[in-house]
């Protein structure tokens, strides 16, 4: 007699996470734990850097720079760490990635235990750090397709953003409370130390060098990232997946706003703020924790759209706000919005581009999700600057679902997009 699964859990796999990814492959479990370890180590090691920069400064500036030595080599390295992953064993490049991060994180709590306090050294870890980081993301991804059955891949993508998403909200918080009490050398070892379980998993990988089909005319041994960007510029959909999801960093980051909102509209201070950050991250949290509605959705194409789209109605909302709680729900729905664009993408980008191409992709990506955000924060800034924030905010959001409904016109097979069916 054939087993069937209770309808309690039926239905709760059709609300939360589907988790099969976890109990059928024993080397993506690893993988997956290991990532939530050390994104929680990053999140600490990330406040203890900038904590330790204005103790030693006493200068906002200069703790400002440090998300600055952090994006420029993540974007100048993300696209060379994508067309690398196209080129060597992505176990090999995982495993050197991590190592390196593992190096750096030993290095901060080496020269803690010395009294070696030096804002020039804590700006070159950071600046490594990116490197390991755009070394690793790329070669990390492309391994998931080889590691799991492509209809599990969309939940894979919805429980890695749960790792993401988890590891930014404590890793912070768990950072400070650490500090406060132990220094920074606790913090930067225990994070060095959390970088084993990354380093495990990977060690227990087989070997993935990419997978060359011959469908894009690379020669074998060379993976150019003018290849990548030249076979990205041939394939619509997933060029599609990047275009709108500018729509959404560009026209509609209410970030850099923040702060004189939290004091404009809700009569707030530092809290407040704090809560505004936090906000987007919980509800992105909770776009993959409840994810498992979308296992039933088959044009993913229409789903980033949509979900797109409900970003700046969100945001346009936000700015209509002025009470806090609502534009805390206003931003909590943006966040889960974009985690489920997010989902979808990933799963595009994996399941409709070859093996040998799939690192390179990942770059772009890496480019442009670090990138459009720092775009649209001076996009926000300005447009606030000449009018207010009220059309900064608003009028961004409103811009935003503009730009997605113009788009999805033009972009029909993008629209039609069938994740039975892929197509590049």
């Amino acid at each position: 007699m054939t087993a069937v699964e209770p309808p309690r859990e039926e239905e709760k796999r059709r609300i939360f996470a589907d988790l099969t990814p976890l109990r059928t492959s024993a080397d993506y479990r690893r993988l997956w734990f290991g990532s939530s370890v050390s994104w929680v180590g990053q999140g600490m090691t990330t406040l203890a850097i900038s904590l330790q920069v204005y103790e030693i400064t006493g200068s906002a500036f200069s703790v400002g720079l440090v998300g600055l030595f952090s994006l420029v080599p993540l974007v100048v390295f993300g696209l060379y760490g994508g067309a690398i992953a196209d080129t060597v064993d992505r176990r090999t490049l995982g495993l050197v990635g991590a190592a390196g991060a593992a190096a750096l994180s030993a290095a901060l709590a080496a020269a803690a235990f010395a009294g070696f306090h030096r804002v020039w050294f804590l700006y070159a870890i950071v600046a490594l750090q990116a490197v390991c980081g755009a070394l690793n993301s790329p070669a990390r991804s492309a391994m998931i397709p080889r590691l799991l059955p492509p209809e599990q891949l969309r939940a894979a993508n919805a429980l890695n953003s749960m790792v993401m998403t988890f590891g930014t909200l404590v890793g912070p918080s768990l950072g400070g409370v650490i500090v406060g009490f132990a220094g920074y050398q606790t913090a930067y070892t225990i994070d060095a130390l959390a970088f084993f379980a990354s380093l495990y998993a990977m060690w227990r990988l087989p070997s993935m060098p990419p997978e060359r089909t011959g469908a894009v005319g690379v020669a074998r041994g060379r993976a150019s990232v003018l290849d990548g960007l030249r076979f990205l510029g041939t394939r619509p959909n997933l060029r599609a997946t990047f275009v709108s999801d500018l729509f959404a960093m560009i026209l509609a980051q209410p970030k850099a706003l923040f702060p004189a909102v939290a004091v404009l509209w809700f009569d707030g201070d530092a809290k407040t703020t704090g809560l505004l950050v936090a906000a987007p991250a919980f509800g992105a949290l909770m776009g993959g924790v409840v994810s498992g509605w979308q296992s039933r959705i088959r044009r993913h194409g229409q789903a980033i759209l949509i979900s797109v789209a409900a970003w700046g109605l969100a945001i346009a909302a936000f700015g209509l706000s002025r009470n806090l709680w609502i534009g805390l729900l206003c931003l909590a729905a943006a966040g889960y919005a974009d985690t489920s664009s997010m989902i979808f993408r990933n799963t595009m980008m994996q399941v409709a581009a070859p093996d040998e191409m799939r690192g390179r992709l990942q770059g772009v990506f890496i480019v442009v999700v670090a990138g459009g955000p720092r775009l649209g924060d001076f996009v926000s800034g300005s447009v606030a600057d000449l009018t207010s924030p009220l059309v900064a905010i608003t009028g961004g959001g409103l811009l935003c679902v503009l730009a997605v409904a113009v788009f999805a016109v033009f972009a029909r097979g993008f629209r039609r997009y069938d994740a039975e069916n892929p197509t590049p």
